[in-house]
């Protein structure tokens, strides 16, 4: 058993080439056993096994530094770095964390959970190494999603410009959690399947020895093939931006990714090294379905994922798309490569025309949707939660300054759980609703998102419905009228108000029919604009007042309501809750609602508190 000599970083160097690539199958032997265990990322480390034991054993990461893009394809790295044994708690609460974190492990160089950071971040490392007169390689691995994105072009450009010495890694496996689209996906697939060309790279390759004179010969025998390349090749798009362009390589072919490795060691200009390797392989099911199993939850590896047909937020908005889409031809959906995320699986098939996915370009989206709107199109832009603050200048300056009628469905709103602080949805609150001509609602369960979406695309201005991961904790009757600016009153109390919004009313509802509290609960439908005059009607008639909502306290709801009692001379208490100033961990939401006083417990505590 090889991966039984892996216990900390470095030992794969005492491995030979026959031992690495036994190596490789007992990773993913121990993948598919943890991530089914724990649930995780599993396809996108699949395919990069190879890929990361040989940088593991060309370069030393002691001294040297690796960015991995998005950082979900990172496993391999943290068990070739000494963290096999923290398996067992893989995205669990206080366990190991599901993408590279400083804190976890001195070779985490830079915390990732966003696509298509790595360049920006490896070239500032590689300047400060330049500045510092250091020594040492920078990599950069990025996918053939993530670079297409307007942030990594911006990189590429400038280190092409500068020639600043790094390496790039492009990992080509042709999916990002959705299909790749667009013209650089287009190209890289060109350059990849081109078998013509890979076969007389090989062959001139493998033909040479490292004797001077093969060495010489091969030089002379490359400048021929890349002139074969220029003609097989549409362009060299890589090189004409300044980087050295080395590739199609085999991913999976630990021999000739050292030896590429390597070579590239010894450059002093930027390399881009082009890596074609297979999502999902080694585990059928992933390889067949790889965008199943991009993020998956436990499962039975012997016979993979099974549908559930628990109805989810995600799936009640593409179900109500659909069926508005029938009768209105001008309804456009747009996605940033989150199809099967955001559950826009069924509109593309029924509506191909009219269904739009940019690839990871969330600012392009935003912007491309506001263009629609103009033109007297009726587009709905679906996002998670987390990847729409990408796009916060476009919805200032494209969207909410031109007051232009663009539907925001924002999913995994609030805590998502497992994948962490880059991946919770609890800023969007904040960030939008400082945005002028911004209307926010949120349904609180999910057959009301139905009524809130067909009530948004026959609005003629911007509106945000935000909404969470998974589906309902109980059922409540949804709204069957949606009046802008009111909220619907759930029970009438005497003793205190609860204010919720979203996902919060079911939790407070839950909490006052156990435990018989006698409160007044509201569902706050409208984030932004508040109802003013319900709100002076509470104000009037109650002294305490709670409100609960799962987004960051600051610029959040509760911030708006104590603003507006303010402004009304309110004399009583206002209590606030939701997420103090700080990121939110990894975890079961329910163990981290609870970490945040926002599970069922504490919020009976909160209100029996002000009863008293």
């Amino acid at each position: 058993m090889q991966l039984e000599k892996i216990n900390k970083i470095n030992d794969i160097k005492n491995l030979n080439l026959k031992e690495k690539n036994e190596l490789a199958e007992e990773i993913r032997e121990f993948l598919i056993e943890k991530v089914s265990q724990n649930g995780g990322h599993l396809a996108s480390n699949l395919g990069v096994v190879e890929l990361t034991i040989s940088l593991c054993d060309v370069f030393d990461f002691t001294k040297d530094k690796i960015i991995f893009d998005v950082g979900h394809q990172s496993y391999v790295y943290k068990i070739l770095t000494g963290r096999k044994d923290k398996f067992d708690t893989l995205r669990k609460y206080k366990g190991l964390r599901g993408f590279p974190y400083k804190k976890e492990s001195p070779y985490d160089y830079f915390e990732t959970g966003h696509s298509s950071t790595s360049i920006s971040a490896a070239t500032g490392m590689a300047r400060a190494r330049d500045l510092k007169k250091e020594n040492y390689h920078i990599i950069s691995v990025i996918g053939d999603g993530s670079i297409s994105s307007g942030m990594s072009l911006e990189a590429i450009n400038d280190v092409g410009f500068k020639k600043t010495k790094m390496i790039i890694i492009l990992n080509d496996n042709g999916m990002s959690i959705s299909s790749n689209v667009g013209g650089i996906s287009s190209y890289l697939s060109r350059l990849s399947l081109n078998e013509k060309y890979i076969k007389l790279k090989n062959k001139i390759k493998y033909s040479m020895d490292d004797t001077k004179v093969g060495q010489f010969s091969y030089k002379i025998l490359s400048r021929f093939k890349d002139g074969v390349r220029n003609f097989l090749v549409p362009s060299k798009y890589f090189e004409d931006m300044g980087l050295t362009y080395i590739g199609p390589i085999d991913g999976h072919n630990i021999n000739e990714l050292e030896k590429v490795l390597k070579r590239a060691k010894k450059m002093e200009n930027p390399v881009l090294i082009h890596v074609v390797t297979k999502k999902g392989k080694g585990y059928r099911f992933a390889e067949e379905t790889p965008e199943k199993y991009h993020g998956v939850p436990a499962f039975d590896k012997t016979i993979g994922l099974q549908e559930t047909k628990k109805n989810t937020y995600s799936n009640a908005f593409g179900q109500a798309l659909c069926k508005l889409a029938k009768k209105d031809s001008k309804i456009v959906a747009i996605t940033a490569a989150m199809q099967e995320g955001v559950g826009l699986e069924n509109f593309a098939k029924n509506f191909p025309e009219r269904y739009f996915d940019v690839g990871i370009s969330e600012e392009h989206a935003v912007t491309l949707s506001a263009g629609m709107s103009v033109s007297n199109l009726k587009p709905v832009f679906a996002v998670y939660s987390t990847f729409l603050q990408r796009g916060f200048d476009q919805i200032v300056h494209d969207v909410c300054m031109q007051n232009s009628p663009v539907v925001f469905a924002i999913d995994r709103a609030g805590l998502v759980g497992s994948d962490g602080e880059t991946h919770q949805g609890i800023f969007d609150l904040s960030y939008l609703s400082i945005i002028p001509n911004m209307t926010i609602v949120s349904p609180k369960c999910t057959e009301e998102l139905e009524t809130l979406l067909k009530w948004a695309v026959e609005q003629n201005f911007p509106i945000a419905i935000r909404y969470p991961r998974g589906g309902d904790s109980l059922s409540l009757p949804p709204l069957k009228k949606v009046e802008l600016g009111k909220w619907e009153t759930i029970c009438k109390g005497k003793k205190i108000a609860v204010i919720a919004t979203g996902k919060m009313v079911q939790k407070a509802y839950q909490v006052n029919k156990e435990n018989n509290l006698n409160i007044t609960l509201i569902n706050a439908t409208f984030i932004k604009p508040l109802d003013e005059t319900l709100l002076k009607t509470i104000a009037k008639k109650y002294d305490q007042i709670i409100t609960i909502e799962d987004n960051l306290i600051h610029g959040g709801l509760g911030e708006r309501i104590l603003l507006s009692l303010n402004e009304m001379n309110f004399q009583g208490k206002i209590k606030i809750l939701g997420y103090h100033d700080k990121f939110i961990e990894q975890g079961n939401i329910e163990e981290l609602y609870k970490q945040e006083h926002l599970d069922n417990v504490s919020i009976k505590n909160e209100i029996e508190k002000l009863i008293k």
